[in-house]
């Protein structure tokens, strides 16, 4: 069980579920196959910086390449089901239906990312005030998933989000700019964030060139 785990065994209902995440609290499974949920309340908290999007050289080469399509909320499920389509997963049956209905709600979202009509890459979460609560992403072709934060960063942006949850940090999420801060730093620019509203749309303001330009200051050397 994760670190700052609560294994509160209540009927969860998506209205549970997003007093959980205003408390700054979310869900997760052992795996695909357990029935139980806990919810997890991290000592430290991984978040993305909306000004700090790290985008590496080759990265920003395959955004302008523009070898795909970019949509949001045009495969909720199918982005749940490529996040989940892996050998350990803490996504079961439960939280797929829950946050299936949060969509239909309009309380999540997807990014997906397309080649040749092909689901190849995208990110989820879930928005409250002016909080995106990232969950997972996949990639079924080379920088798909990073590609698809890149877009979400961008319209985030751009639609007023003032918070970026990350979860946990991880090296992967290091190098593309997340950064760790205390469970007391985080419920603050929580707490920040719910005094205001905001709502994840796609945007023709938004271009490949900016999303690979975006923060052109933080751009990384890495290749």
């Amino acid at each position: 069980m994760a670190h700052g785990a609560h294994p509160w065994q209540d009927e969860i209902t998506p209205d549970l579920l997003m007093r959980a995440y205003s408390m700054g609290i979310f869900p997760m499974s052992e795996h695909r196959d357990d029935p139980e949920i806990f919810w997890v309340d991290p000592h430290r908290r991984g978040i993305f910086p909306l000004a700090g999007f790290h985008v590496s050289r080759s990265l920003a080469k395959a955004i302008r390449a523009q070898a795909y399509n970019i949509t949001v909320d045009h495969d909720f499920e199918g982005v749940v089901d490529g996040c989940a389509d892996r050998t350990d997963t803490w996504i079961n049956g439960t939280i797929r239906c829950l946050y299936s209905v949060l969509h239909a709600q309009r309380r999540a979202h997807s990014i997906e990312i397309w080649q040749d009509s092909k689901l190849v890459g995208g990110v989820y979460g879930v928005t409250l005030g002016t909080a995106f609560f990232g969950e997972s992403m996949f990639s079924r072709t080379p920088n798909a998933s990073k590609i698809a934060l890149a877009w979400l960063m961008e319209l985030l942006n751009l639609n007023g989000f003032t918070l970026f949850d990350a979860q946990f940090i991880t090296p992967h999420l290091a190098t593309l700019g997340a950064v760790e801060i205390s469970r007391e730093e985080y419920h603050t620019l929580l707490k920040e964030a719910q005094k205001g509203t905001a709502t994840l749309t796609y945007s023709d303001a938004v271009s490949a060139e900016g999303v690979a330009l975006q923060r052109s200051t933080q751009i990384s050397n890495r290749a």
